[in-house]
């Protein structure tokens, strides 16, 4: 069986669930499929062979993408391997093996599979969500709060970004929306007392999940690196293997600007898993690739629009289903 009529196959089971999260896929990366099929198919349409022009261009399609220089190179290797290896000649079969080969680049030696987040399952759990402000931090932390109490889990959130006007009413007005509480104190108070006092409440309440926000000045580098570190040594003191997850939120409309962010949050703190947001927004969803492959950090959630259940758990074959709908319809009876 083909790739695309595999991935059709599994995106259009009876499931509730596969056919809402390939809908979403499908409309959140509609900016990025637009231009990304599109560059394709008029790269196949000039080229009847596969020869190095046809290499040469496309390497300059995916780096529009936002696929990350890096990441390309080791794309056109292992897609010029692939073609010499099936013998193909007709450009529009390299269709197919693209969107195989950008699966196999996500996931590398790992087992394929939707990242799931690392919870306690013997108590609390801490998440802490790190990124510059600006970039959909707290409103992922709301988002999550939603899903995960839809899950039957008795979330918490503290509200750690004391700093930035406003975060502490917003990530207040998110607790209202979906029910959750919210640990506070006044703003200019230190974050890591926010978060001690959060760990307590909601170890008292018999809580399942605590969702951690913190501040994101970036231009005072070291003070947020320092701060970032004593919270987490407060974390860790109160639960030695806390927290369980280090989510860095970075904004997907930036491309490039991301994976700089995503270097210096990485060397200050251990980022566990990446939540790409605004994905809907932009026309370069390739740096989901980019910041996996060169970062080694596997991209956890995504956000593909404003709904609260527009959040998503990221997986490498659904991102390829959102990419190349059109041309599956296309090519697949």
């Amino acid at each position: 069986m083909s790739f695309f009529k595999k991935l059709k196959e599994k995106f259009s089971g009876d499931e509730t669930k596969q056919e809402t999260q390939s809908d979403k896929y499908k409309e959140g990366l509609s900016k990025t499929r637009s231009s990304f099929s599109g560059k394709i198919n008029d790269l196949v349409a000039r080229y009847r062979k596969v020869d190095e022009d046809f290499f040469e261009d496309l390497e300059e399609i995916l780096i529009s993408a936002d696929v990350g220089v890096a990441t390309v190179m080791d794309l056109i290797d292992e897609l010029k391997m692939e073609v010499k290896r099936r013998n193909i000649k007709d450009s529009k079969e390299v269709k197919e093996v693209i969107s195989e080969k950008l699966v196999d680049i996500y996931y590398g030696e790992e087992a394929e599979d939707v990242e799931q987040l690392n919870l306690n399952q013997n108590g609390l759990s801490v998440i802490l969500f790190v990124g510059v402000n600006g970039v959909g931090k707290t409103t992922t932390i709301g988002k999550m709060a939603h899903q995960l109490k839809e899950e039957g889990k008795k979330v918490v959130m503290a509200a750690g970004d004391t700093f930035r006007a406003g975060a502490i009413e917003q990530l207040d007005v998110w607790g209202e929306r979906v029910g959750v509480e919210v640990i506070k104190h006044n703003a200019g108070s230190d974050p890591a007392a926010v978060i001690f006092d959060g760990i307590q409440a909601a170890r008292s309440r018999g809580a399942d999940v605590l969702l951690c926000d913190t501040a994101g000045r970036l231009q005072n580098k070291v003070n947020l690196m320092n701060e970032l570190s004593k919270v987490k040594k407060v974390i860790s003191r109160e639960i030695p293997e806390a927290p369980h997850e280090v989510l860095l939120v970075l904004d997907a409309t930036t491309g490039q600007n991301a994976m700089s962010q995503a270097k210096t949050f990485s060397e200050a703190t251990d980022v566990s898993g990446i939540v790409l947001t605004k994905l809907d927004g932009t026309a370069k969803g390739g740096i989901v690739l980019a910041i996996r492959n060169e970062m080694s950090i596997p991209v956890k959630y995504v956000g593909l629009g404003e709904k609260v259940t527009d959040l998503q758990a990221f997986d490498a074959h659904a991102f390829v289903y959102g990419l190349f709908a059109d041309m599956m319809e296309e090519d697949t009876p």
